[in-house]
């Protein structure tokens, strides 16, 4: 059975994880699976759209926690060929057709899809608080969303697409036997447009996204190394094994109000 499944409908391809017995959970073989698929809609002459999906009762999980504890390393393996999907480099528009749970590495991969439909009742969660020594605090800022719900999702609190559609995040908002419908129907009217328009546009629009400026990633990369390591795994583990986590916390109790400052540039 493939991991990844392709369909293609005249211009349109789409493309369904497929790893339903594990909620499509993103292991070192579908990673690669997909890099290698969006690399070839990349160079394909006759497709211009992609319709992103999943089988099963989710888009996807995230990371495969089996495979990172089995790996003893969290995150997961990413694939040796470049995801040209993931790093931004594909021209072509993708539109996310979230068919169910989409969480932490999934609601990532929704996160990256220029335009979005999902069906009603679905749950999205940013994860990165739970597995990580510091929560997604990119996420809400990049789709410019009010402080108290980015820092909401920074934090790990599941939001509905009822929620996400009423604050912007998605495009459409429908009953899931008219999910890939109308996914169609928006790949349709993008087919309508001159193809420079449509290229030039979603460049243009992608450019114009918010970011995250150097001086905050800085902070960031200090924060993540700010506590006990030891938690990484052992969050991985009890989700695996169905228990309450055992965190640490820090290695040095003290460490708790030893903070990593924002370096901002002296004037």
């Amino acid at each position: 059975m493939a991991v990844v499944e392709i369909e293609r409908h005249g211009q349109v391809l789409v493309v369904r994880m497929n790893r339903p017995e594990r909620l499509n959970a993103l292991n070192h073989e579908l990673r690669s699976q997909l890099a290698a698929t969006w690399t070839e809609f990349r160079h394909d002459k006759e497709l211009e759209v992609a319709i992103f999906t999943g089988a099963g009762r989710a888009f996807c999980a995230g990371e495969d926690m089996n495979e990172s504890l089995k790996d003893g390393a969290p995150g997961g393996r990413r694939p040796a060929a470049v995801d040209p999907f993931m790093t931004g480099a594909l021209e072509k528009p993708v539109i996310a057709a979230v068919n169910g749970f989409a969480m932490g590495g999934g609601f990532m991969l929704v996160e990256r899809t220029d335009l979005r439909v999902a069906s009603r009742g679905v749950v999205f969660e940013v994860s990165e608080a739970k597995r990580w020594l510091l929560g997604g605090y990119n996420h809400g800022h990049i789709a410019n969303l009010p402080y108290p719900i980015a820092m909401e999702m920074a934090l790990g609190f599941r939001f509905t697409s009822e929620r996400f559609y009423e604050v912007g995040f998605l495009n459409r908002l429908v009953e899931p036997d008219a999910l890939m419908p109308t996914a169609f129907e928006m790949a349709q009217h993008l087919l309508t447009l001159p193809p420079a328009s449509r290229v030039n546009t979603v460049h243009m629009m992608r450019q114009m996204r918010p970011t995250v400026g150097p001086e905050f990633e800085r902070l960031a990369t200090g924060l993540h190394d700010h506590g006990a390591k030891s938690d990484l795994m052992e969050s991985r583990a009890a989700f695996a094994e169905k228990r309450p986590p055992q965190f640490k916390g820090w290695d040095d109790p003290e460490d708790r109000y030893r903070l990593p400052k924002l370096d901002r540039p002296t004037q």
